[in-house]
């Protein structure tokens, strides 16, 4: 509630697990998501696949050791170079691209 309440977009990670489950149920085309994902910088890969776990821009940050600024300006260009509208669709192209293999 306090990071909604300070503006940031929060999407619980069961609600993730959710739409990813539903997303998966009817098919993906992992080839077309890792085009959408080539030209993302490692760091930018890397918060692209804890974004894709639910994880708030304050908690990606403390993860990957940098500021919440820097991860917001990271998501802001994913969603450039990707395409993406939003982080859900964000976090539905990381599953698609494999990325959230192993967390």
């Amino acid at each position: 509630m306090q990071l909604a309440a300070k503006g940031e977009p929060v999407l619980a990670p069961r609600i993730t697990r959710q739409l990813l489950e539903r997303h998966v149920r009817s098919g993906r085309d992992t080839e077309a998501a890792l085009r959408r994902t080539e030209e993302l910088t490692p760091a930018e890969r890397d918060v692209l696949r804890l974004l894709g776990t639910g994880l708030s821009n304050a908690e990606i940050a403390d993860q990957l050791y940098m500021s919440a600024g820097t991860v917001k300006a990271h998501i802001s260009r994913i969603l450039t170079r990707t395409g993406c509208a939003n982080r859900v669709q964000a976090a539905v192209l990381a599953h698609d691209a494999g990325l959230l293999t192993g967390c």
